[in-house]
Parts: structure tokens; sequence; C-alpha cells
């Protein structure tokens, strides 16, 4: 049994009550595709968790942005980015920040277990490609073009959005199959876990997705979202909004 998550971006109530729930079914192995920090107000303690808790973590696009530059990012993401490089940057145990950024430095954008593919964002560009649901009606040849990279099933988050594509082009929402489908039956087929940090379907919830040789479940958790959003209130640095949307799921 294996658990994913993606997209934390620093919201620590909502990665603990994750991984509450995942200890609560017993799941020891997690893998994490990506975007631990951004947007939210506890990067450290949540790269600390991950560092701790995941046995793989890929590099997703606001994890290199820390480590790199905040391109093409809106206002409140690129200032976030800084806000957050600053956070580890002012931390006063030298042994820690310099384990934090080699963490960070370190990160894989792929990983592969069997017929397995994970990574952040699309088999093409791991880190920074988006797919989203409406691709499978306004891009039907990226998808293709998509599909004609795995062999097998692919793990993705980025987009925040969770569900079910598959070559025809389609897109299932988990809502759709009641959050639990096998892996396709040897046919290919991409899921997005959604976001633990900063879901995008309207759900406040939390998500993350657990997973066996042979099947496949959306899980979502309640969090403490009042708290989060407090805490981004205080810090100047991030926009309010970056709160206010996690009340909506959006």
């Amino acid at each position: 049994m294996l658990a994913i998550v993606s997209d934390i971006h620093s919201n620590l109530e909502a990665l603990q009550a994750v991984f509450a729930d995942i200890d609560r079914r017993g799941i020891e192995r997690v893998i994490c595709l990506g975007d631990v920090v951004g947007y939210g107000p506890d990067p450290l303690a949540c790269l600390d968790l991950v560092r701790q808790r995941c046995a793989v973590t890929l590099c997703g696009n606001h994890d290199q942005a820390v480590l790199l530059e905040p391109n093409n990012f809106n206002l409140g993401a690129e200032r976030a980015s800084y806000w957050t490089r600053q956070c580890l940057e002012d931390e006063p145990d030298t042994a820690l920040r310099k384990a934090r950024w080699d963490f960070l430095g370190n990160l894989p954008v792929k990983h592969t277990e069997g017929r397995m593919l994970f990574v952040h964002g699309s088999p093409r560009r791991p880190v920074n490609e988006y797919i989203f649901p409406d691709d499978v009606f306004t891009n039907p040849t990226k998808m293709a073009h998509i599909f004609e990279r795995i062999d097998g099933v692919c793990f993705v988050g980025h987009t925040h959005v969770p569900g079910i594509y598959t070559p025809e082009p389609d897109f299932y929402e988990p809502e759709e199959f009641s959050f639990k489908s096998d892996l396709g039956g040897g046919e290919r087929r991409v899921f997005n876990v959604g976001s633990v940090g900063q879901p995008r379907d309207r759900d406040p919830r939390a998500c993350y997705v657990v997973a066996d040789e042979n099947s496949i479940e959306f899980v979502r958790v309640e969090y403490d979202l009042q708290t989060t959003c407090e805490k981004v209130n205080k810090i100047p640095a991030l926009d309010n909004f970056l709160g206010i949307r996690l009340i909506d799921g959006r």
C-alpha cells in the first residue's frame, strides 16, 4: 500500500491531517510529487515533515522557484517564493539550514516503480507542464503526445484538480467513480492526485491518493483551514487571497 501526496504548499495543518489519516490506515510508504513549499505560511515545518516521512519527494515548480527563480509566476506566487527563500536563509542552525537547501537542491524530477511513473507536472515536462481537464476537449493532440510518453500509469499533481485521464482522451472526476478505481487493467492512465494544501476543485478538503498494485482511492481530509488562513493574514509578504482561496477550494 502506498500513499501519494502533492502540492502541499507550506500548509502545515493540511499536511498534518493527511499524515494522521495515512497513519490511521497503517500506510508506511509515502511518495510526494512536489511543491512542498510556495503560497503557504509554514514552509520550514512542511519541508522537515516531508523529509522525515516521505520515501520519495519530487521537484515541483515552486520548489524549483525557491531554489532558482520564480519565472512566469504571478505576483502573489513570486512574493511567496522570495519570502520562503528568506525563511530558509534565516534559519540560525547552520546544519539544519544546509540540510533543507540540500534536500531542495537534490529533488529528482521523476520516479519509476514498475509500470508506475511519478512526476509533478506531466510525462513530457515533469516540473512545469500542466494537464488540465479541459485539455481533453481543447487540446487532444497535447493529450496524445502525453500518453505517448507512458507505457503504464502516471501519477501527477500541479493543477490541484484530482481525477483520471484516459487516452481517448477523457477526464473523470473522482465523484464519477465513487472515489475508487482500478489502475486501468493494463491500459494507460494518468492520475492527478489533487492537492494537500491548496485544492482547486471547489472542495476545500485536503486531497491525496492511496494506491496498491491493482487499485486507487482518492481521499479527502478535513483540516483546520481557519488556522492556516489566519497565519497567512499575519504574514505581510503573503497575499491574503492565498488564505481566502482555501475556504472556497479554488
